[in-house]
C-alpha cells in the first residue's frame, strides 16, 4: 500500500514541520528547513517495488539534512543507499566534503549511514529509490568514492538509469508483486554499476598511484572468479605475472590481504542473492557452493561472523526490516 501525504490542509505555521514528519517516517529521518518566506507547500508519495522503496517529493524550496545525531537515535537502522532523479528544479547534494548538483534529467546519490544534507534552491520535484545497503554488493570503498557525486542522463550507465527509474516512479504500483521484486533486482544491479563506474571515475582522478591500476586488475581478476573454489594468492600472482609476496605488498595500503578480500567479496555476493531473492533463492548450500565455498559450516560460520545471523535467518528477512 503506497502512502501520500500533503500539506494542503495544514495550518500555515505547521506545514514545514509536518511535511518533514511525513519525509522522516517515509525515507529516513531528516531535518528539513524551507528557503522562502510563505507558507510551506509540500508533498510526500512513496510505495513499495520489491525491497525498494520509491518516493516522490515535491515541495517549496528547502534545504532536508540529516546529521550525525540524527544518525545515532537509530542505531539499528539498515544503511541505506539513495538515488535521487531530479524531475524539476535543481538538487545540491553534500556529502564526505562533496558537493554535487543535479539539474533535471540528472542522478544524485548517497548513503544515509553518514551525514548529508540537500539544497532544493527553488520549488522541486523529485524522485528517491531507497535500497538497503547491503543488496548492492559493492565494496565499502566504493561506495564511498560514489557517494556525494552528481550524474548526468547522458553519460555512461546515467543514460540507462535516469530513463529506467522515471518509468519506473510513474508505473511501479502498477506491477503485480512477483514483477515487482524481479524489477528491484534490477534496480539494485544498475545501481550496483553506477556505484562502480564512478569508483573508477574517482580512482582515475586521484594521485598517480605505481599500483593503483595493477590492484584494479587484480580486484576485477577476483571478481570475475569468485565462484572458482581454487581462486588463490598463488593463482592470482601467476596470472599477474609477479609473486605472491610483491601481491601481499601492494595490498598493504588497501587494509585487507588478498585472503580477507576473495572471502569477503564471496560473502557479499551470497549476502546479495539471498537477500534480494528472500524464500524463491535457491538454497543456501546451492548458492554457497556458486560463489566458491565448498565447506557449508565453513561458510556458515563466516557468514555469522560478517553479518551477525545465518544464512537462513539472512535469507528470512522481510523486506521491511531489510529497510
Amino acid at each position: 500500500m503506497g502512502v501520500r501525504v500533503t500539506t494542503e490542509a495544514v495550518a500555515d505555521e505547521e506545514k514545514a514541520a509536518y511535511w518533514s514528519g511525513a519525509v522522516s517516517r517515509t525515507l529516513t529521518p531528516v531535518e528539513v528547513l524551507p528557503l522562502t518566506g510563505r507558507p510551506f507547500d509540500g508533498l510526500v508519495e512513496s510505495h513499495r517495488l520489491g525491497y525498494v522503496r520509491i518516493s516522490t517529493l515535491e515541495a517549496d524550496a528547502a534545504r532536508l539534512s540529516c546529521t550525525a545525531e540524527l544518525i545515532a537515535r537509530a542505531p539499528g537502522a539498515e544503511p541505506q543507499v539513495v538515488v535521487g532523479v531530479q524531475v524539476s528544479g535543481r538538487a545540491v547534494l553534500e556529502q564526505d566534503g562533496r558537493r554535487a548538483e543535479a539539474r533535471p534529467g540528472g542522478l544524485v546519490l548517497y548513503d544515509t549511514a553518514r551525514p548529508y544534507a540537500v539544497d532544493y534552491p527553488e520549488r522541486f520535484r523529485t524522485h528517491l529509490f531507497q535500497l538497503p545497503r547491503r543488496l548492492l554488493g559493492v565494496p565499502e570503498r566504493d561506495l564511498r568514492h560514489a557517494a556525494g557525486v552528481a550524474v548526468s542522463a547522458l553519460d555512461g550507465c546515467g543514460s540507462v538509469l535516469a530513463p529506467f527509474l522515471g518509468v519506473l516512479a510513474a508505473s511501479a504500483q502498477s506491477f503485480p508483486a512477483a514483477v515487482g521484486h524481479h524489477l528491484a533486482g534490477s534496480v539494485a544491479d544498475l545501481v550496483s554499476a553506477l556505484v562502480a563506474q564512478l569508483a573508477d571515475g574517482r580512482a582515475a582522478d586521484e594521485p598517480d598511484d605505481p599500483n593503483g591500476h595493477l590492484v584494479r586488475r587484480v580486484r576485477e581478476y577476483i571478481d570475475d572468479r569468485l565462484g572458482d573454489p581454487e581462486l588463490s594468492p598463488e593463482r592470482i600472482a601467476r596470472a599477474h605475472h609477479i609473486s605472491v609476496r610483491y601481491l601481499h605488498r601492494i595490498f598493504e595500503h588497501e587494509g585487507v590481504t588478498v585472503s580477507r578480500l576473495i572471502q569477503r567479496r564471496r560473502l557479499e555476493s551470497c549476502a546479495r542473492e539471498l537477500g534480494r531473492h528472500g524464500g524463491t533463492a535457491p538454497t543456501v548450500s546451492a548458492v554457497a557452493l556458486r560463489w566458491g565455498f565448498v565447506n557449508p559450516a565453513h561458510f556458515s560460520r563466516s557468514f555469522r561472523a560478517a553479518y551477525g545471523v545465518s544464512p537462513r535467518e539472512w535469507r528470512a528477512l522481510e523486506p521491511a526490516e531489510a529497510g
